[in-house]
């Protein structure tokens, strides 16, 4: 190769360089998207578990809503207190009062207590149970299906099914919803660790109805709002519930309940 063939090598060479330079640079101001250095702070704080208690789709879309101000520092219920306060300290806030909550299963329709209609032999998932004529193929059409399906989206295994019935282990559950999700009879919410007397029943019906499906069910009798000193307990839907914020923790509505539904939690 002459020393002319070289030269021209190395112009077109430095001629390509400088034209891929300059696309780049363009590219990189067209395309270019601020860093908020806000979120990237708090994203790194969360846990990544991307489980979607928080009410969002995931830790980076929580990260964006918290830096923009548009969600509570301690809405991540998977991190708890510790990740609540490294927030909040990034965002240069107070974290306030915190109290952990866990899942609780609003039934206590065990197989004794709940009479069987047909023999279900399908897919083992309580989706597909509730599809049934009747939506279970027990007498309560309201009650815990008992197929486990909770249990099998629990991350942390704090959900067993013990005689057909869904039970949490409050040590294990970190309050992220995803039991919440999976339950087609919508049994399962989140309750203060501290909330001691706990309504156990989902019943929709009322009276005889309820007498005939199960022996656990709530009658919509009202005794436990009527002596409740604190106004603590309403009914909703022929429901007893309780308004975790009111109650002191007396004990009356356990003590004063007929179907024995209304439960203390030591």
């Amino acid at each position: 190769m002459s020393i002319k063939e070289i030269i021209i090598a190395v112009a077109a060479l430095s001629i390509l360089s400088i034209i891929i330079g300059i696309v780049l640079s363009v590219a990189e101001k067209v395309f270019h998207v601020d860093v908020n250095e806000l979120e990237v702070a708090v994203r790194e704080a969360l846990p990544g578990s991307n489980c979607g208690g928080c009410g969002y789709a995931g830790c980076d879309s929580l990260a964006k809503a918290i830096a923009a101000g548009n969600a509570n520092v301690a809405s991540c219920p998977v991190g708890g207190k510790p990740v609540a306060e490294k927030i909040a300290g990034i965002m240069g806030q107070e974290i306030g009062e915190m109290e952990k909550k866990v899942a609780y299963v609003k039934c206590d329709g065990t197989r004794e207590k709940r009479e069987t209609k047909y023999n279900y032999f399908g897919i083992d998932s309580c989706a597909y149970a509730s599809r049934m004529p009747g939506s279970s193929p027990y007498s309560c059409k309201y009650g815990c299906l008992g197929y486990g399906s909770c249990a099998k989206a629990c991350d942390q295994r704090a959900i067993r099914i013990i005689d057909r019935k869904a039970v949490v282990d409050e040590s294990l559950c970190v309050a992220c919803g995803k039991c919440i999700k999976v339950c087609p009879h919508n049994l399962i919410e989140l309750v203060p660790v501290s909330a001691k007397q706990r309504v156990q029943c989902s019943s929709l019906s009322k009276g005889k109805d309820v007498r005939n499906a199960c022996s656990a069910g709530c009658i919509a009798c009202g005794i436990c709002f009527k002596n409740c000193p604190n106004d603590a307990i309403v009914l909703e839907n022929n429901i007893a519930k309780i308004d975790y914020n009111k109650c002191t923790h007396c004990g009356l509505c356990v003590e004063k309940c007929p179907r024995k539904i209304i439960k203390l939690y030591e």
